[in-house]
């Protein structure tokens, strides 16, 4: 016996279809929606996890904030510490810089000269004295400037020609000269020891008397 389908086939197919994309794009969809959460809790994770790291770091940051503050205050107390020390140790120098002083002077002086004053301002040396002849002055500046280790920068202030009275009767011309010259420091050269036995030559009798030291 054969059976004619007379229902509507082709309509029923076109429904199937349609079906079945309506169910693959649903499919799709809800792969699509799982797939974002998926990406999106990673990316929190992340977040949170490098959120995390970046309290670490300024944790550490802030540790070593306080450590550099640390330092910057014992480098001030070191500072000031070398500071005192410095102090300390130019008021010992300067302790025996009369005598030291005195003693290079006599070394420095060449024959034919004499101070008549010697005055200290600061790091400054003024010197006053009488020489046989300018060139004896010449001498001196180059003693000051080249050989003495405790002295340096000599400069001729003035040089006046002048006379000195050896007897009722008889005068000498000499040079009356001053002089300026740096003071160097014990912290900034060599300690500068006395000679022994050596004393500044001794002006004439006629001479002016010596200013103070």
């Amino acid at each position: 016996m054969i059976r004619i389908n007379l229902l509507p086939h082709r309509e029923l197919a076109r429904k199937l279809r349609r079906d079945r994309f309506k169910f693959g794009v649903g499919v799709a969809a809800l792969l699509g929606l799982l797939l974002a959460l998926l990406v999106f809790l990673v990316l929190q994770v992340r977040i949170a996890e490098q959120a995390q790291r970046n309290q670490q770091l300024q944790t550490e940051i802030s540790r070593l904030d306080g450590q550099i503050k640390d330092i910057a205050g014992l480098q001030t107390e070191i500072t000031a510490l070398l500071a005192r020390q410095q102090a300390v140790e130019d008021l010992q120098a300067d302790r025996n810089l009369p005598v030291m002083l005195m003693s290079e002077l006599a070394r420095q002086l060449p024959e034919g000269l004499f101070l008549s004053s010697v005055r200290q301002d600061a790091q400054n040396l003024t010197l006053s004295g009488t020489a046989q002849s300018n060139e004896r002055v010449s001498e001196l500046l180059r003693n000051l400037g080249n050989n003495s280790p405790a002295l340096s920068r000599p400069e001729l202030i003035e040089i006046v020609a002048g006379t000195l009275a050896l007897s009722p009767r008889e005068q000498r011309r000499v040079a009356n000269f001053t002089i300026r010259v740096h003071l160097v420091r014990s912290s900034d050269a060599a300690v500068i020891q006395p000679a022994p036995g050596v004393v500044l030559p001794a002006a004439p009798a006629s001479a002016p008397k010596s200013g103070k030291t």
